[in-house]
């Protein structure tokens, strides 16, 4: 990312938002494609500055949405389009007072799946589900990958229209995507959900599913448990139905990684893994893999 087009965002922004232009920046967390940090100015008032190249540029579009549906988000107070590069500033929330724990997790992902609309945001419905292990299969024939993951891709390809059945059945609306405790902030009045950069239109489930990340071994009993407390917490009881000839559990993990591994050979396709090409495929063909014997082809 280049730090000068970063930079000249600021003026424009702090003017729009009514600040001061001289804050002190500190970073928080700055990745390859995206950034934040937290300005202070004088008299110790501060805001969150966060900026994203695309496709991670439609955090406002996402963030206007989850407010307007009652979504617990921070405010935005400027954002700003340029060159496939937003940024905003938004609500600072301070330090969170603890880290999100299961039942916040089932209580957030409630409210966010209540948000039954999100124009604007991509949409992954039954079909463009079916359609991902496709495309892995196809981007992996290209790149060279090993034969167990090519035949594994090519095994969900083919059980790919059966298998996506139920994707529309509820929960189905807004999905944060990248559901985890750290995308939760947890203070003394209540919970905010943050990170909302990659949210789509899509099937609920995949939030639960990504609620306990993807480096372990998949936990369908886990899984099982949080769907359990979600529709105790008010989500809607189709959420433990069995779906495309699966346990909800298994459906929701199965998939979810089917939608990281095709992700990441988007990125290796876009350049993004610079070098780093054979640790990437070793991630997507253990996604892959975990996605075959989770989704059972």
């Amino acid at each position: 990312m280049n730090t000068t087009d970063v930079t000249a965002l600021l003026p424009g922004l702090l003017a729009n938002a009514g600040l001061p232009g001289d804050p002190v920046r500190q970073p928080i967390r700055v990745w390859a494609r995206s950034g934040v940090e937290r300005l202070t100015f004088p008299g110790a008032a501060s805001v969150v500055f966060k900026y994203a190249e695309a496709p991670f540029d439609r955090e406002d579009r996402a963030l206007e949405i989850a407010a307007a549906g009652g979504l617990p988000v921070p405010a935005i107070y400027a954002a700003h389009h340029a060159e496939r590069l937003l940024g905003m500033l938004i609500e600072d929330l301070g330090e969170p007072v603890r880290e999100a724990d299961d039942p916040d997790g089932a209580t957030a992902a409630v409210q966010i799946h209540r948000v039954a609309s999100a124009p604007g945001l991509p949409h992954l419905g039954e079909p463009e589900l079916a359609a991902l292990p496709g495309k892995i299969a196809r981007r992996l024939d290209r790149y060279g990958a090993s034969e167990e993951a090519r035949t594994a891709a090519t095994a969900l390809s083919r059980a790919a229209e059966t298998r996506a059945q139920g994707a529309e059945v509820p929960p189905f609306g807004l999905v944060h995507s990248e559901f985890h405790p750290t995308s939760l902030h947890v203070t003394a009045s209540g919970l905010r959900v943050l990170d909302l950069a990659r949210a789509f239109t899509g099937p609920g489930l995949l939030d639960l599913a990504s609620w306990q990340g993807t480096t372990a071994t998949p936990d369908t009993d886990h899984t099982h448990a949080l769907l359990s407390s979600y529709v105790r917490a008010g989500g809607p009881a189709e959420a433990v139905a069995a779906r495309g000839g699966l346990d909800a559990a298994s459906w929701a993990l199965g998939w979810h990684r089917v939608w990281v591994a095709e992700w990441f050979t988007q990125q290796i396709g876009l350049g993004w893994a610079e070098g780093a090409e054979d640790k990437w495929m070793t991630v997507i063909t253990r996604h892959v893999l975990d996605a075959a014997e989770l989704l059972k082809v």
